[in-house]
């Protein structure tokens, strides 16, 4: 018996800069890439899927954090209405279809409490660190990501006045 299709992802995903109130950014080291640090990301599930179902779901499988529980409300995520379209790193490509060469990223913040607990899907991710945001700018792979995460005090601010 054959294996089923595997399914192409879909080229659009979210980026969860996931922090404290004290600014404090969570960060995730790759399985597949050792030393290539970043904040949630992942693609739609199917084309129907929002992009706060997206953030949800992610979130959940990459470090056990559940947006809507009592510790961290849905109101914790914030649309930044921000999107960056980029071109997929050639070594991840073979995930989409032919020819999709671009992705376009959404951007949210989600406030968690400090000592939020993280539980990391291991297939995914090896290592997670806390650190301040402008550490954890400098020390994430991803260009968009690092942009993000140097935004975060003019959303956190933008939310609270």
């Amino acid at each position: 018996m054959a294996a089923p299709a595997r399914a192409f992802k879909i080229p659009e995903s979210v980026l969860v800069v996931i922090h404290t109130p004290a600014l404090e950014v969570l960060l995730i080291e790759r399985a597949d890439a050792p030393g290539f640090w970043q904040s949630v990301t992942g693609s739609k599930d199917r084309p129907g899927e929002s992009l706060t179902e997206t953030c949800v779901r992610e979130v959940q499988e990459e470090t056990g954090i559940e947006i809507g529980s009592p510790a961290v409300p849905l109101s914790a995520l914030a649309d930044w209405r921000l999107a960056n379209r980029y071109e997929i790193y050639p070594r991840w490509r073979h995930r989409y279809a032919p020819g999709v060469t671009h992705n376009t990223e959404h951007v949210f913040g989600l406030t968690v409490p400090a000592g939020t607990p993280v539980r990391l899907a291991p297939r995914e991710h090896t290592h997670f660190a806390w650190q301040p945001w402008r550490e954890a700018a400098d020390r994430c792979f991803s260009p968009s990501n690092a942009e993000a995460i140097l935004l975060l005090p003019r959303f956190v601010e933008s939310v609270s006045t």
